[in-house]
């Protein structure tokens, strides 16, 4: 079975350590050593000479170590024992991980994306507005996760559809689930260039959500910038169902 992020969960050997402060090597040895008869110092000097955990260092140089440490341990000495991964993919499996995705299934070659929560009838809540994913994708894996092309992908930047986040080389979920309804669209036969005329009505869309939102956002009181998230939350969801369902209703007339 798959491993996942969400199943790291620290021991109470861990826990009761984490609640007198970090732990020193051979502390983590008495933790680890119940599951893993194995581990020895030189195996954690060695994980770590890898680059796959970065303890804490004192001034004497002393490794101290947090529970996130050691259940980053305990994910390492799993995927070796029951997986048979070797480093190299268990790194990756990490470095996934610390970019806010799901390690991939063990016979999958890419990570795979959180799922993105939807209201019943598909529609996105205002929570899924108000919710920011953390998830990076690298260009590949944005083409291989959507399962486009690299044309595709170039056509739908160039049409504005797509972009990465300002000031790095990734793209987040919106912009995976851009690109994966592109592909689907583009079985109907639309193309980019479409696709345009959806972007410049989200645009007329948001440009009315901030002429409402504008007299909040000059509330000078703590608390006026959560009522101008929530505002923009609650409006963003019910503009979308105002949308789908004028299409809906449009269709049906036609």
């Amino acid at each position: 079975m798959a491993e996942r992020a969400s199943d790291v969960v620290p021991s109470s050997a861990a826990t009761s350590h984490s609640d007198r402060g970090r732990m020193n090597i051979g502390q983590v040895l008495d933790v680890l050593r119940p599951d893993f008869g194995g581990i020895t110092i030189p195996k954690i000097r060695f994980l770590e000479d890898k680059g796959l955990i970065k303890p804490e260092r004192t001034p004497a140089g002393y490794r101290k170590f947090s529970v996130a440490d050691v259940e980053r341990l305990r994910y390492i000495l799993r995927m070796q024992r029951d997986h048979y991964l070797p480093l190299k993919v268990i790194g990756e499996h990490l470095e996934a991980i610390d970019r806010g995705l799901e390690p991939p299934p063990i016979e999958a070659v890419v990570p795979t994306v959180p799922t993105v929560a939807l209201n019943s009838d598909g529609l996105p809540s205002a929570e899924s507005f108000a919710r920011r994913s953390d998830v990076r994708l690298s260009r590949r894996e944005l083409i291989k996760i959507a399962e486009i092309s690299e044309e595709l992908l170039a056509q739908l930047e160039q049409f504005g559809l797509i972009s990465p986040r300002p000031g790095t080389g990734h793209y987040d979920t919106d912009a995976l689930v851009i690109a994966q309804t592109a592909r689907e669209l583009a079985d109907f036969g639309f193309e980019p260039r479409h696709l345009r005329a959806f972007k410049t009505a989200a645009d007329r869309e948001v440009g009315l959500v901030e002429q409402v939102v504008a007299p909040l956002k000059r509330g000078r009181d703590s608390a006026a910038q959560g009522r101008v998230a929530d505002a923009v939350s609650e409006i963003a969801a019910l503009s979308v169902r105002l949308h789908a369902t004028l299409v809906k209703n449009g269709l049906h007339g036609a």
